[in-house]
C-alpha cells in the first residue's frame, strides 16, 4: 500500500484580521446533495477561553473553496469541538459541548479581558446551555433548529448505522469517571436512550473522546483516545460490538503509548477501513491506519500531515471524493507564535 499526497496542505478557516483568530476540533462530512461540510470550533482566543463558537463552512467545489465559516451555536459559554453526522435524505446533526463560567475563569486567571466576559455569563445562562450541545437541520445545513442537549460528547459526533438507528458514543458529560456509555439518538424529539457502555480499566487508562463505524455485517468498530494524566500514554484503543452497541469488548491498545489520538473512522468504497488520529509527539502530525479486514489487522503510523512546530494539532477526520480522492480536516499551527487554523489535505491510497 502506497499514499500519494495530491497538492499542499490548505488553510480553510481563519481569522486573520482579528484577536478572535484560534480555530480548533474540526469534523468534516459528505452531505446528501454532494456539497462539503465543514464543521469546528472558531473566532476564538485562545485554547481554553469563552470565545468558542461552533460553525460551519461548506465547499461546492470538491473541497477547492469553502464559504466564510458561519456560527451554528453560539451560546454565552465556550462552545468546543464540532461534530457533524447525517441521516435520512437531508438531515444533519452539528454537535458541540462547552466549558462552565468557573472552569474558564481558573484556566485565564491573569487575562482581564477574558475576565471581563466570564463575568457577564450567570447562572442562568449556564443552567440553559451548560453541557453537550448539538441542532438538528432537515435541509442539508442551510437551517438549524433548536439546540438540545445530549448526556454524552465526542468530538465528532454520533454516525447512523445503516437501519437508520443514530448511535452516540462518549462520555457522560455530568458523569465523567463512569465509562463511555452508548446512546440512542431520536431525530425527532432530541431524547436519547442508553444502549450500552464501554467499561474503563482505570489503572490503565481513561478513556475518551470515541468514534464509531458501522461494517456491512453489523458489527461496530469503535476507535477511543485512551491516555494517563502524566502524559505517558496518549494512544488509540479498539473495542468491538456485534449486537448494534449493547455489549463491549474489553478496549485493546492499536498504537504504542505514545501513538497519538483522538480517532476518526470511515469506511472507503474499495472496503478498507481507515482510522486518523493526530500526533502530539515529535514529529508532530496528522496520521492514518487502514484495515483490509475489517479491524482485525492494521497497517499503522502512515503520515499524512507533518508539523515541526506545535504540539496543538489534531482531530483529523475524512471524507472520500467521488473520484477516490481522500480529504482529511485537521487544525494546526503553520508557525509557533500564530494561531491555529482549520487545514485539509487532499491524498490517494494505491495498493
Amino acid at each position: 500500500m502506497k499514499i500519494e499526497l495530491i497538492g499542499k496542505p490548505k488553510t480553510i478557516m481563519s481569522n486573520p484580521d482579528s484577536r478572535h483568530n484560534y480555530f480548533a476540533w474540526p469534523t468534516v462530512s459528505l452531505l446528501q446533495d454532494g456539497k462539503i461540510a465543514v464543521g469546528a470550533s472558531g473566532f476564538r482566543f485562545e485554547h481554553i477561553c469563552p470565545f468558542g463558537k461552533a460553525v460551519i463552512s461548506y465547499s461546492f467545489d470538491g473541497g477547492e473553496t469553502y464559504t466564510k465559516p458561519a456560527p451554528v451555536i453560539d451560546t454565552p459559554l465556550d462552545d468546543r469541538d464540532v461534530g457533524i453526522c447525517t441521516f435520512g435524505e437531508k438531515g444533519v446533526i452539528l454537535t458541540s459541548f462547552n466549558n462552565s463560567a468557573d472552569m474558564q475563569r481558573q484556566h485565564n486567571k491573569d487575562n482581564e479581558y477574558i475576565q471581563s466576559y466570564i463575568n457577564t455569563i450567570t447562572k442562568e445562562d449556564e443552567e440553559k446551555y451548560l453541557g453537550s450541545t448539538f441542532r438538528i437541520s432537515r435541509d442539508c445545513g442551510v437551517t438549524f433548529g433548536e439546540i438540545f442537549r445530549s448526556p454524552v460528547s465526542s468530538p465528532h459526533g454520533p454516525t447512523t448505522l445503516r437501519d437508520g438507528t443514530i448511535l452516540w458514543v462518549g462520555n457522560n458529560f455530568y458523569n465523567y469517571v463512569d465509562g463511555l456509555e452508548v446512546v440512542k439518538l431520536n431525530t425527532q424529539s432530541g431524547e436519547t436512550e442508553l444502549v450500552g457502555k464501554i467499561k474503563i480499566d482505570t489503572n490503565r487508562f481513561e478513556l475518551s473522546e470515541p468514534h464509531i463505524l458501522e461494517l456491512p455485517d453489523g458489527k461496530l468498530i469503535c476507535h477511543i483516545r485512551g491516555e494517563k494524566e502524566d502524559d505517558s500514554v496518549f494512544t488509540v484503543l479498539q473495542s468491538i460490538s456485534t449486537d448494534k452497541g449493547k455489549t463491549w469488548s474489553k478496549p485493546e491498545m492499536l498504537l504504542d503509548e505514545t501513538g497519538g489520538s483522538p480517532p476518526h473512522l470511515i469506511q472507503l468504497s474499495s472496503g478498507a477501513v481507515l482510522s486518523v488520529y493526530g500526533r502530539r509527539k515529535q514529529p508532530y502530525g496528522i496520521m492514518a491506519m487502514v484495515s483490509l479486514d475489517g479491524g482485525e489487522s492494521w497497517e499503522k503510523d502512515i503520515r499524512i500531515y507533518e508539523n515541526l512546530v506545535s504540539d496543538d494539532i489534531g482531530y483529523p477526520s475524512t471524507v472520500e471524493l467521488n473520484d477516490g480522492t481522500l480529504l482529511t480536516v485537521f487544525y494546526a499551527k503553520k508557525d509557533e507564535n500564530g494561531p491555529c487554523e482549520i487545514m485539509q489535505q487532499k491524498w490517494k491510497i494505491s495498493w
